[in-house]
């Protein structure tokens, strides 16, 4: 994918997070150049407190292949990869840790250790993922959900969907999300049961079975995205062209939808898991060093957002 410039978008959300304490991190099994420098750079930055959990001799080892300084960083010994993600999990359950991130392990082996009955992380929420995407021709943050871990969504499902997201856009400081509820058209129809899901939201967010946001759906993506192509369909919307969710019609739509953001738009994308008893950092090889950053940054504010009802009791 092309280098790009910073829009600003990212960048705003990391001047926000200078004037926050930095967020003690479990990060499960950084056993990989990447991984570890993803970690150690976003505490560099003053964005989280790293608490390395994995082989300690493995760690301490890429760290001195690579030049990585782990400064002041804990360490905290774990055999292996499996066992790392157990450990990187107790650790938020004793209150040692506010956020998790993921290292170089594969995303099933950490997740379920958050899904675990009696040792997890979860919570009455469902276990959602969100791109938080930095796209050069859109105005603003946009969030895409769901692309990542619930691959054909009920009813009930797409509720946490989309209230997992608006509390994330919440705490990113807009105070009234607009969510688009995306679909192949435009219209309700019994024979699309996307657009029927996407009525039964708006009517639910309507009676307060979702909070803190407007909705509009179902909404094809050129309206969803553009007031022009809105009006010329004669859409009166308050969130087309102005959202600041895209919520899919199930995973792969979701994903492809992120995909061609990324490797068309050349947007680039921060991605977070949400639903759990913190949030997730969740990070890959292939994402670039402002796409970490980024991920990092967004849980740090979603950390401090939980902080504050506590604070004000």
């Amino acid at each position: 994918m092309a280098q790009r410039t910073g829009t600003g978008k990212y960048e705003q959300l990391l001047e926000r997070c200078k004037r926050l304490e930095a967020i003690p991190t479990a990060v499960a099994h950084p056993c990989e150049e990447s991984a570890l420098a993803g970690a150690i750079e976003a505490g560099a930055k003053g964005l989280i407190a790293p608490i390395l959990v994995g082989p300690v001799g493995k760690i301490r080892e890429i760290a001195k292949k690579h030049g990585i300084d782990l400064g002041k960083s804990e360490v905290v010994d774990a055999p292996h990869s499996h066992a790392a993600a157990a450990k990187a999990v107790e650790l938020v359950r004793q209150g040692r840790a506010e956020l998790l991130m993921k290292g170089s392990l594969h995303t099933d082996e950490l997740l379920g250790a958050v899904v675990a009955k009696e040792t997890g992380l979860r919570t009455g929420r469902r276990i959602t993922h969100v791109f938080i995407m930095d796209v050069p021709t859109y105005h603003k943050v946009l969030v895409v959900t769901d692309a990542a871990i619930n691959i054909a969504p009920t009813l009930e499902d797409k509720v946490d969907i989309c209230q997992n997201a608006i509390d994330l856009c919440i705490s990113l400081g807009v105070e009234r999300p607009k969510v688009a509820i995306l679909g192949a058209v435009e219209t309700v129809t019994s024979k699309m049961p996307a657009t029927l899901d996407a009525a039964a939201l708006c009517k639910m967010a309507e009676r307060g079975q979702i909070a803190g946001a407007v909705l509009d759906g179902p909404l094809a993506f050129d309206n969803a995205i553009s007031k022009e192509a809105a009006r010329i369909k004669g859409i009166k919307s308050e969130v087309a062209g102005d959202p600041d969710i895209l919520l899919a019609p199930d995973l792969e739509a979701g994903n492809i939808l992120a995909k061609q953001l990324s490797f068309l738009a050349n947007a680039d994308s921060a991605g977070l898991v949400l639903g759990a008893r913190v949030p997730i950092i969740l990070t890959s090889r292939a994402d670039s060093v402002r796409s970490k950053i980024a991920s990092c940054a967004v849980a740090v504010l979603a950390a401090h957002a939980r902080r504050r009802p506590r604070a004000a009791k």
